[in-house]
Formats: C-alpha cells, structure tokens, sequence
C-alpha cells in the first residue's frame, strides 16, 4: 500500500476558493453537491444519476456522494438504496448534533463539527466563530457525506483528494480521515484568530481602556470559546476509537493516521481550556479594576464634600440672622471669616492630596 502523507500543503490548494469549473453547483431538487465513482482513485467519468452510478458500481470501485441540507425526501431514497440506519438519517436531516461516531451493521455514521472565523464580524454583538455539521456515512464501497451550513464545504477537499489518486486508492475510509483532518485543521485556525483576539483584550485591560466596553467584548469571547470547545472537546472520543480500535470500514493502513488527527484534537482542546481560564481572570481583573476606579471616585467625592462642607457650614451659621451674633458689627468681620474659611479648606485640600485622595 503507498504511504498515506501525513500533512499535505494546504494552503495553496485551498486559494481557489468555492466556483470550481469541475464541480457542479448545489442541485437543489436533489440537494447533491457533486456524485461520482472512483476506481484505483481516479474519478470515473460521472453518470448521469446516482442510482446509475450505484447499478454500475463494481468491487474494486467506491462512489462519493455530496450533499448540502437535504431534507427527509432528498435522502430517503439514498438511505433505502445504500441500507442506511434510519436514525442516523434522521441526525442527518435534522442536524444540531454532537460530534460522535455510531457504528451500524452496514455502515458508519459520524458527526462533525465544523468552525469559521468571521473576519468581518468583529462587532461586540457578532458571531465572530461560526459552527456547521459535517456528516459521513461510511460503508464498504460508499462514502455519504452531509454538509449543514454556510461554510466548511468540501469541494476543495475532493479535489485535493483526487489530485492524489495513491490516496484515494486505499479506500473511502480515507475520505472520514481526510474530512477530519480538514476540520481539526480549522479548528487550530481558530485557535489562533482567538489568541490574538484575546491577547488583545488583555493588553486593552492592563492599559486602563472603556473597562465597561472591554468587559461585554470578553463576554462575547467566552460565548465564541465555549462554542469552540462545543465542537472540539465531543470530539476526542470518536477520534481515539478510529485510532485505537480495528473498526469494520475503516483500512488498517488508514487507521494509524487518525492518531495525528486526534494529536492536533488534544492541541485544540487544551488551548480552548487555556482561552476559558485566561477569560476568567480577565474578567475578574476587570471588575477588579472598576471596582478600584470606583472605590477611587469615591475618595474624590467624600473629599470635595469635606472641603465644601466648610463654607457651607459657615454660611449656614451666619445665615441665621440672630440679633447677637459674634463680631457681627466688625468692620473687618467679612474678610477674617472668609480667610478663615480659605484657609481650612486650603489645609483639608493639602491633607487630602498628600493622603492620596485628591
């Protein structure tokens, strides 16, 4: 068997972006993205349905089939044809699934997670981390693969995939892999859109910015997090069962490579938890910080109102018109009380600022 790579470059393969000449648009009446048979990994010219590539489909051949948000009618003849346990079709319909693996006489069905980084959502109130499901049945000579949502297609993918016809080769387990590791793969972009989101959130603290303002963006961050961890944690499980267990669809030579995947899971999970306890303390440093400012806001106040409280006090007093009031028939009665009155507020002033209150 040839040897499967374990980190081919994906960069440059996924620039092409979603309009591929090759690939056909979404077939709404049917919801299938693209169907097609692959012998020795080389795609086979397509057939014109995907019951007649199924009638044709001979031992030493696997059929693909691609399909985006189908309903109960879409993929209940593709359920009936390929034997499809009737409730992993029902997970495939409805989606809102956790990530898992269930393994049925016929086939299995795996759920998926899939993640987007909205670059251009960056607003306190957006969604800056955006989720979707990917689905796949996998049997002996068939790979169903579902797709729900905006983003995480697989067109780039397939064509990946059939770019390197030795992979192919060995069989549609290769596809679950090949899906996974496109996911994971995602999962560690987002990790790293979020790191720099929050280092800056935490230099934004620290520097003494609109705590107020700060706070609801790291509120917004934990939610994009915890929806993170959602898709990635769930996961660790499935992942290990391909890696550790022989499984009935899945190639020995294909199963050693979902450990890599499953390595790149634990990375994932463990910076997610580390971006939830570092939201955490952050928040917390941010009350902390108000609570200081506050506490500070309050020392000026009470101040202020010591020092007034002192003109006040001898206005109030000399306000009272009695008729035998101290030195109120002094010629310089007025200016004394005034310089007086300066001059404790002037002191109240001076004890205050070097109190550190002021």
């Amino acid at each position: 068997m040839p040897a499967l790579p374990l980190r081919p470059a994906r960069r440059a393969l996924r620039r092409g972006g979603s309009h591929l000449p090759w690939i056909p648009e979404v077939d709404r009446s049917t919801a299938i993205v693209d169907c097609a048979v692959y012998r020795d990994g080389v795609r086979q010219p397509n057939a014109e349905s995907w019951q007649q590539a199924l009638r044709g489909l001979r031992d030493d051949e696997f059929l693909w089939i691609g399909l985006h948000e189908p309903s109960e009618r879409q993929l209940a003849g593709i359920a009936d044809a390929f034997d499809l346990h009737p409730l992993a079709v029902e997970d495939a319909v409805h989606a809102h699934q956790r990530p898992k693996l269930d393994r049925y006489d016929e086939s299995l069905f795996a759920v998926v997670k899939t993640v987007h980084y909205d670059t251009d959502g960056k607003a306190v109130t957006a969604e800056v981390v955006e989720t979707g499901e990917v689905m796949v049945f996998l049997g002996r000579n068939f790979v169903i693969t579902v797709r729900h949502g905006e983003h995480g297609g697989l067109r780039t993918l397939r064509k990946r995939l059939e770019s390197t016809p030795e992979r192919l080769a060995m069989g549609p387990s290769v596809v679950l892999h090949a899906i996974l590791d496109q996911v994971v793969d995602d999962y560690l972009v987002v990790t790293s859109e979020l790191q720099t989101d929050i280092d800056e959130v935490e230099n934004s603290v620290f520097a003494g910015s609109n705590r107020f303002a700060e706070a609801n963006r790291m509120y917004a961050l934990k939610r994009e997090v915890l929806a993170l961890r959602r898709a990635a944690g769930p996961l660790s499980a499935p992942l290990r069962l391909l890696a550790e267990r022989p499984m009935r669809f899945v190639q020995e030579d294909v199963r050693e490579y979902f450990r890599d995947v499953d390595d790149h899971l634990t990375l994932v999970v463990e910076q997610v938890a580390g971006f939830d306890d570092l939201l955490t303390t952050l928040v917390s440093a941010n009350l902390a910080q108000v609570s200081v400012v506050q506490n500070e806001d309050m020392r000026k106040i009470s101040a202020w109102v010591a020092i007034v409280s002192v003109p006040t006090m001898v206005a109030g007093i000399y306000g009272m018109n009695f008729d035998h009031m101290p030195e109120t028939h002094w010629t310089y009665s007025y200016p004394v009380v005034v310089v007086i009155t300066i001059g404790i507020c002037f002191m109240l002033h001076r004890a205050f600022k070097r109190n550190g209150w002021l």
